[in-house]
């Protein structure tokens, strides 16, 4: 049995920090009322001339470094985003010629915060097919381009951000990805959306002034989807591996909200040291919030080889999803 093992892990984070305290001079709002609805202290933003792929590429070089291979040794490169660069080209083509002369075929992949849980479905899946054998996954988002800072019900939320993980065909690891479980419902698309820029609202004077092109959010709508979501991520998740609530060693939540990890921690009645969270430093990354907080349990040493972490998602579309991995390397 072939199975996709991650071999290396990188993450990044731009320099600039946007506190709380910054956001009080922005929009009106204050510290309080942010922690006290979001559990965020702060977040990371851009600089105006570093886009996705920029960010991206500084994951990727950190866990190709890790995984102890070259840019092209890869077979293929999925990117999670939603903040493309450009419509097109792929942030992926932009990515693989950042990283290597060689071409390397590669696509983005578009589900919202859950798309890094799409991407690495798919990433396992051509492993596991025999298809491919060394396949980079990333996640980056400069949600900071969309996020429109005179809108005090999204501009707290968001942050900069990118992780990579390595996946490469082992046989018969015990380790690696043991399943994945992914969820749309489209009928909650309006929910969480940009709504200009598109086919369906082409950029025009109109779009620009009615502020189309930066995400629009119906807070309270989302926040009762994904209380649900969440908890049936885990579940379906644990159910395709085969294994049960008793067996999670760690839960890794997308970082959107702490009312909603908490929640999630409240319905399964995990500890705080089950669950892997820095909401509060990085606010929510989108698609790389879970790589992100990922590589910060494995620097703090809380991650030991056999570990069964979870990965739980949810985000426009409305999607969610999992994966269920088995911590440790195969060489």
């Amino acid at each position: 049995m072939v199975r996709a093992v991650l071999t290396g892990l990188g993450t990044y984070v731009p320099e600039r920090v946007l506190s709380n305290q910054d956001l009080e001079r922005m929009v009106d709002t204050n510290d309080e009322w942010i922690v006290s609805r979001t559990g965020i202290k702060e977040r990371r933003l851009a600089r105006e001339d570093e886009a996705t792929s920029d960010m991206a590429h500084q994951a990727a070089e950190r866990a190709l470094m890790d995984a102890g291979l070259k840019a092209d040794e890869l077979d293929f490169i999925f990117v999670a985003t939603n903040t493309p660069d450009t419509v097109f080209p792929s942030t992926a083509a932009r990515l693989q010629a950042s990283l290597t002369d060689r071409p390397v075929p590669g696509v983005d992949v578009q589900a919202g915060c859950t798309g890094w849980i799409y991407a690495i479905q798919l990433a396992a899946a051509v492993i596991e097919a025999g298809v491919y054998r060394k396949v980079l996954v990333v996640a980056s988002d400069k949600l900071s381009s969309i996020v429109d800072y005179e809108d005090r019900t999204t501009a707290v939320l968001f942050g900069d951000g990118a992780g990579a993980i390595v996946l490469e065909a082992r046989e018969s690891s015990p380790f690696g990805v043991l399943a994945c479980y992914l969820n749309a419902d489209g009928r909650g698309a309006e929910l969480l959306v940009q709504p200009g820029g598109g086919s369906r609202w082409p950029a025009s004077h109109d779009t620009v002034d009615s502020r189309w092109h930066f995400l629009k959010m119906s807070g309270n709508e989302v926040f009762r989807f994904a209380v649900k979501a969440m908890p049936d991520a885990v579940e379906q998740g644990l159910k395709q591996a085969g294994l049960s609530i008793a067996d999670m060693d760690f839960l890794i939540p997308h970082q959107a909200n702490q009312r909603i990890i908490d929640a999630a921690m409240r319905q399964f009645k995990l500890n705080a040291c089950q669950v892997v969270k820095n909401i509060e430093r990085y606010g929510n990354t989108s698609v790389a919030s879970i790589p992100l907080a990922l590589d910060e349990a494995r620097q703090e040493g809380r991650l030991k080889p056999g570990a069964v972490l979870v990965f739980a998602a949810f985000g426009a579309g409305l999607t969610w999803g999992s994966t269920v991995l088995r911590w440790g390397k195969a060489l």
